[in-house]
């Protein structure tokens, strides 16, 4: 459900990490990455502000990118930049020591340093309210699922996601993008 040459995300961008899977017991915060139930993907989300019908300016979540990830190291945080963000956007990140200088080489970076977890959905609230519905939808739609299946369903969340005002378009992309790819055989869609 990815079209091939899709733009990337620009403007200001709030990103960050959040593990999904299973129950990770006794253990929190980074603390269950250790756990096998448990997948860490990283996300970045577009801001758009618009003006409500009495003048207020107002922020909402626009377009969206999911991906899991092994680490949530500067290697692996730049990579998926580079990939999904153009770059000279502003990057909103908590105080992560991913998001480096390095990492951040050609966007602007705005960090602000969270004092505790709590905190965090207050500093970043649009990426954590999708992480929160992509949670929910994993859990409450599917049960859960396996994590070397994750991406694919990652890639579905995305594209409900940045199609949700426009039902018809979603419609019409997905028919698009499936006459565009050739078929996958039963062994391709297994592997991982």
């Amino acid at each position: 459900m990815v079209r091939e040459l899709r733009s990337s995300l620009s403007g200001f961008i709030e990103a960050d990490e959040a593990f999904v899977g299973g129950s990770a017991k006794e253990k929190k915060g980074r603390g269950v990455a250790t756990s096998p139930n448990k997948s860490l993907i990283v996300g970045a989300v577009e801001i758009v502000t618009y003006e409500t019908k009495n003048g207020m300016i107002n922020e909402k979540a626009g377009r969206l990118r999911l991906q899991k990830i092994p680490a949530a190291n500067e290697k692996e945080i730049k990579l998926f930049l580079n990939n999904n963000v153009a770059l000279g956007s502003t990057i909103k990140s908590d105080g992560w020591t991913g998001y480096s200088h390095d990492a951040m080489i050609g966007y602007n970076h705005l960090r602000l340093i969270q004092e505790s977890p709590q905190q965090a959905s207050e500093l970043a609230p649009h990426i954590h309210r999708v992480f929160s519905n992509l949670k929910t939808w994993l859990g409450g739609i599917h049960h859960g699922v396996e994590p070397k299946y994750l991406q694919s369903y990652l890639n579905e969340f995305v594209f409900r996601f940045n199609r949700r005002e426009h039902p018809m378009s979603a419609f019409r992309s997905l028919l698009s993008i499936m006459v565009s790819k050739n078929p996958m055989t039963l062994e391709q869609l297994m592997k991982p």
